[in-house]
């Protein structure tokens, strides 16, 4: 049987496609500029994700520059921009991140 919602894209990972799922459900449905929303702040959490591996991959929050000084490692920024989208984009459709939290 067909489902009455849209397929995730298929770019998202395993993990954003279940959110897909879930959301859709929820909210019984979104309407296209709602989609698109929700598209963008997966794939925000797909970037974090990414970014969170990669930096427990290079094993330190700080890297050294080209003058030997400690600073944050690049992809902090990243993943601290990508988790104030996912905010947003729950905030924009409504969405009870609060109960996200909990789950």
């Amino acid at each position: 049987m067909a489902s009455k919602y849209p397929i995730a894209p298929k770019h998202l990972s395993v993990s954003a496609k279940a959110w897909w799922k879930k959301i859709l459900v929820e909210c019984d449905g979104l309407d296209d500029s709602q989609l698109f929303v929700l598209q963008g702040t997966l794939e925000a959490y797909d970037r974090m994700k990414q970014a969170q591996a990669q930096i427990k991959k290079d094993g330190s929050l700080l890297v050294t520059d080209r003058f030997g000084q400690k600073k944050a490692h690049p992809l902090v920024t990243v993943e601290r921009d990508c988790r104030a989208a996912i905010i947003a984009g729950y905030k924009a459709l409504g969405l009870d991140l609060d109960n996200e939290i909990a789950a």
